[in-house]
């Protein structure tokens, strides 16, 4: 079983606003890491933090249907600028006249001109008429997207590792363009899949502090894999969760496996923490 690191050690961690914060963990006392990351989750974990993270695109919404279809858009797209995502994603749902679930389900050939000349960094037109595709296959046979990544009643493995790798294979299960591809991570390829972690936890995360939406059931919060990007496995790296700051698939799993011992339930809450923590680099 992996152990959490207890050896003493003091660790500068920078955050919002160029200030730091000290950690100083002392032999033995992993309940410290674990105060340490309760209070980062819940300076995050709240309100607040909707405004200018990409989770504000679903929560524009209140049918089940348009959260998921909208929080799919705005996961895939999240990466580079989170103004930049938030804009993208918010071009797409005007698109589909800020009703994203009837679009996909009722659109005609003729809705689709307005898509043309869409690009989000490498995610461009024809990537998009593609996801648009799939997704209208999708909902004329079933009533939610969670049957993509679990077909059957209930997931029932460790962890989300073979629902994600069931997902990039059925989202491709029809012919595609092959550059499309490269927007649907998946473990196979030993990626992290930090964006489809980030949107898995935004649809099956349960608690009442009104960021994440809790809609599917199939997957138990305990199965979510932490989302990892360089920038939380630095963070990690800094706190001793990590042996480096690659952000790989095996990197994810092993990251999970720790936190899983401060929080068994609900080891992805602590991305809210890793994601601050992280965050403060890039400024």
């Amino acid at each position: 079983m992996l152990q959490l690191p207890v050896k003493g050690c003091i660790a500068a961690l920078p955050l919002y606003g160029g200030q730091h914060v000290f950690l100083y963990t002392m032999e033995g006392s992993i309940f410290d890491l674990k105060e340490f990351l309760d209070e980062k989750v819940a300076l995050y974990n709240q309100p607040g933090f909707i405004e200018k993270d990409p989770i504000c695109i679903p929560h524009s919404f209140t049918n089940a249907g348009d959260i998921e279809i909208s929080g799919f858009f705005a996961a895939v797209l999240a990466w580079g600028n989170r103004t930049s995502i938030i804009n993208s994603s918010r071009k797409i749902m005007g698109w589909m006249d800020n009703a994203p679930h009837q679009f996909i389900t009722q659109h005609k050939e003729t809705d689709l001109k307005r898509f043309l000349y869409f690009a989000h960094r490498t995610f461009n037109t024809t990537d998009l008429l593609y996801f648009i595709h799939l997704l209208s296959q999708h909902y004329r046979q079933y009533a939610s997207l969670e049957d993509a990544f679990v077909p059957g009643p209930k997931y029932n493995e460790a962890n989300v590792g073979e629902a994600l790798v069931h997902f990039h294979n059925y989202f491709f299960s029809v012919e595609h363009p092959e550059r499309t591809k490269k927007h649907i991570a998946t473990p196979a390829r030993n990626s992290a899949c930090k964006r489809l972690n980030m949107y898995l936890r935004w649809m099956v995360r349960k608690d009442n502090k009104g960021v994440d939406f809790g809609l599917w059931h199939k997957i138990s919060p305990s199965q979510l894999i932490c989302p990892l990007d360089v920038h939380v496995a630095s963070a990690a790296n800094r706190l001793g969760l990590l042996p480096s700051n690659k952000a790989d698939w095996k990197n994810a799993v092993g990251l999970t496996a720790l936190l899983q011992q401060l929080n068994p339930a609900d080891p992805a809450i602590y991305d809210y923490a890793l994601f601050g923590l992280g965050m403060a680099e890039r400024y």
